[in-house]
């Protein structure tokens, strides 16, 4: 037990240390008057493809001084984001009305790059002192026509940034366009810009501790609080609706057989079994091809672990809205650190099951959710080094990710298996194994694996798709979720759902006289995890 608290608390401090904190140049985010502010430019992309974005000055923004890009840590690059100096300077406390940043002479060429994001709904993201402001980069008039030929394209060329502050404090920071300052790109010819912004100051009386909270106000509205305790309510019905009927069917099916064979002990060895009662022999007989058996249960009790840290991490506050990366640094770094319990859990495993070659089956566990992953990285790398996307990695990044792979991942997995290897225990079946499995009787089309595939995800999916539609509305959307204890209460709930439905299926399947339960259990469980 003292290992085992070791290692949690190991895990914790390296996971708190390693999220990267989002800190500006004053450590402190205290200012004096006339101050630089950091001000860094983001990204650029379509506001109805969040997924899609690229580097700011991609676009042919000018820039007053040479652009400097912020040193960014292992989450952040992961998250998309690309940092530099932005052509604005926003000195704390120094207002400033329609100063020019810079001037550009857009070509041709520009001018229709320009144009096809606006036509688009381009937006761009910045930060400012570690607040996040967007701002869309021009407007379509339509004007009531219908051809998108007669469509009239217009450049921003004006922001006005309204910033608020508490005493040495920057709380809360706004940006709009001048809808009289714009230039014309409906036509294919260059145009000179002046890129112009203003900037007003005002005070105001909210605590510096509280300036993350209007980004998290919207999934804390009346109105989404009662949709998620709606399918927190929705969720326990079902549990109890399902709790009631499997109390209610197995037991009566299980006492009746009990009193039936233990009724007359005499009479009973002379009566034909039927049922689970008839395959007894058969039940514990090893699955086929054990070693991914036993590595695919390795790797599903590492990522449990995992999802249960990220809760952990969730609940006590580390990812508030906007702390870049921070999520994706804890889910690098905790897959990292828990190799070693899917080691374990894969060797000790497959040694009970009397496997022998527990080398191949470690190299095995540690590839089954590595190497799917790592080809659809390739993959979707490839496509947005393509298109020059933010999500491209670079190539330090790369590196390092293999670096932590090859120096923290694959040893603490070897360390695990030897762990289990030497800590295995013996398989104790209640019952003893026949030497020839019986023949498995035709069933009906309901009863195989591909229709209890879909059975076995409806009732899991019908307790959790109200909360998967803010994941994903957070995920491939503006949504920002922040409800994370709704979420764990919801998470809960699907475990148990989960539980029952495949000690339902797997008794049912049993009681067909279809013996070969192992896989289809793995594949009910990863299927509901799937929905």
């Amino acid at each position: 037990m003292d290992r085992i608290r070791a290692f949690l608390v190991a895990v914790a401090v390296v996971t708190i240390c390693g999220i990267p904190q989002v800190r500006s140049t004053a450590s402190d985010h205290r200012y004096k008057a006339g101050d630089e502010v950091p001000l860094y430019a983001n990204k650029v992309g379509p506001y109805h493809n969040p997924s899609e974005t690229y580097r700011y000055f991609d676009f042919p923004f000018c820039s007053s001084a040479p652009v400097k890009e912020k040193k960014e840590a292992l989450g952040e690059v992961l998250n998309g984001d690309r940092l530099v100096s932005a052509p604005y300077k926003l000195e704390f406390l120094t207002e400033k009305e329609a100063e020019i940043a810079c001037k550009r002479k857009l070509t041709k060429e520009e001018v229709v790059k320009f144009r096809k994001a606006v036509s688009k709904d381009y937006y761009f993201q910045m930060y400012y002192d570690d607040l996040p402001i967007w701002g869309f980069l021009g407007k379509v008039e339509k004007e009531g026509k219908t051809d998108p030929a007669d469509y009239k394209y217009y450049l921003f060329k004006h922001l006005v940034f309204e910033i608020h502050h508490n005493k040495d404090r920057v709380i809360e920071i706004t940006v709009r366009s001048d809808p009289n300052a714009l230039v014309d790109l409906t036509e294919d010819v260059p145009v000179d810009v002046d890129f112009m912004y203003t900037v007003k100051w005002k005070e105001t009386n909210t605590p510096f501790e509280k300036r993350m909270d209007k980004y998290s106000l919207s999934s804390s509205l009346p109105h989404h609080l009662e949709i998620h305790w709606f399918s927190i309510i929705n969720s326990c019905v079902t549990v109890l609706l399902l709790t009631g009927f499997l109390a209610t069917i197995l037991m009566r099916v299980l006492k009746n057989d009990f009193i039936k064979y233990a009724h007359d002990e005499e009479s009973a060895d002379d009566q034909e079994e039927s049922g689970w009662k008839y395959i007894h022999g058969d039940v514990f007989r090893y699955p086929k091809h054990k070693s991914l058996f036993a590595a695919a249960l390795g790797s599903g009790t590492q990522l449990f672990t995992l999802t249960s840290f990220i809760f952990i991490l969730a609940l006590v506050g580390v990812f508030y809205p906007y702390n870049r990366g921070a999520l994706f640094t804890a889910l690098v770094v905790i897959y990292a650190l828990t190799s070693g319990i899917a080691g374990y859990t894969a060797a000790s495993f497959y040694c009970q099951l009397e496997g022998t070659n527990w080398v191949r089956n470690l190299l095995l566990t540690g590839s089954l959710f590595c190497g799917p992953l790592f080809v659809t990285f390739c993959f979707l790398n490839t496509v947005a080094i393509a298109y020059k996307a933010t999500a491209a990695l670079p190539f330090g990044t790369i590196v390092v990710i293999f670096l932590i792979w090859a120096l923290v991942t694959s040893p603490l997995l070897v360390l695990g298996g030897i762990a289990g290897k030497n800590s295995k225990a013996e398989f104790q079946a209640p019952c003893r194994t026949t030497k020839y499995p019986r023949e498995i009787p035709p069933l009906p089309w309901y009863r195989k694996t591909i229709p209890q595939m879909a059975m076995a995800g409806f009732l899991p999916f019908s307790a959790i798709y109200i909360e998967l539609y803010y994941i994903f509305a957070s995920v491939w959307g503006h949504r920002i979720y922040t409800i994370y204890s709704i979420l764990f209460i919801v998470f809960i709930i699907l475990l148990i759902v989960t539980a029952f439905i495949t000690v339902a299926l797997t008794y049912f399947q049993l009681a067909a006289e279809d013996h070969e339960w192992w896989w289809r259990y793995v594949v009910f469980s990863f299927l509901i995890c799937i929905y």
